[in-house]
């Protein structure tokens, strides 16, 4: 087997498995068995069970991003334009910590508030990459530092409803008070 292949082996075991138990209950047992390969053999590709989360995430934010900025291309008002995609990358990073990462690991490992920190520093990065991309949006020098700005914001905010959110009905809640009272400002002082 070569080596992406066992990488994306592992990859898909492990997401498949902590879809279905969540990241906590998952053991890298459990995961060397479904990728069908010995333990030490994930450790030869990664050093731990929290690495091969995130490069589950990353595979899975690039292919994301990548699909939410072709489809939202056509919109012709910058402000609207910003605005829809910050909008659906934040639906996008609370997919990732329900879907990938479960609360229960968000709430109570240690490791949950530098693990998010890291993680919303690549997305950060990968969303500054894409959003420059976008040659309509780059219109000045000054358009990378106010870019940085509204993502770094929206981004903050975004994450803090992995920590301050108890129930889907709080997030919803905290979703919608973000769109209507928060993002117009961001995406007005970033234009």
């Amino acid at each position: 087997m070569e080596i992406d292949k066992i990488k994306e082996s592992i990859k898909k075991a492990a997401q498949d498995l902590f879809r279905k138990y969540g990241y906590h209950k998952t053991s890298v047992n459990e995961i060397a068995k479904k990728a069908k390969i010995a333990k030490a053999t994930i450790y030869k590709y990664f050093e731990s069970k929290e690495l091969v989360l995130h490069a589950i995430l990353m595979d899975y934010l690039k292919v994301s991003l990548n699909e939410l900025i072709q489809k939202d291309k056509k919109n012709n008002d910058k402000e609207q334009h910003l605005t829809n995609l910050i909008l659906k990358v934040s639906k996008l990073s609370y997919t990732v910590c329900n879907e990938f990462i479960g609360w229960d690991f968000i709430r109570e490992s240690t490791n949950a508030q530098g693990f998010l920190k890291d993680l919303s520093d690549e997305l950060e990065d990968l969303l500054f990459a894409e959003f420059m991309a976008i040659e309509e949006l780059n219109d000045d020098e000054t358009y990378p530092e106010r870019l940085r700005f509204l993502i770094k914001a929206s981004k903050s905010i975004i994450f803090s409803f992995a920590f301050t959110s108890v129930s889907d009905a709080d997030v919803r809640k905290n979703f919608i008070s973000f769109q209507k009272e928060i993002l117009p400002y961001l995406v007005k002082a970033a234009l």
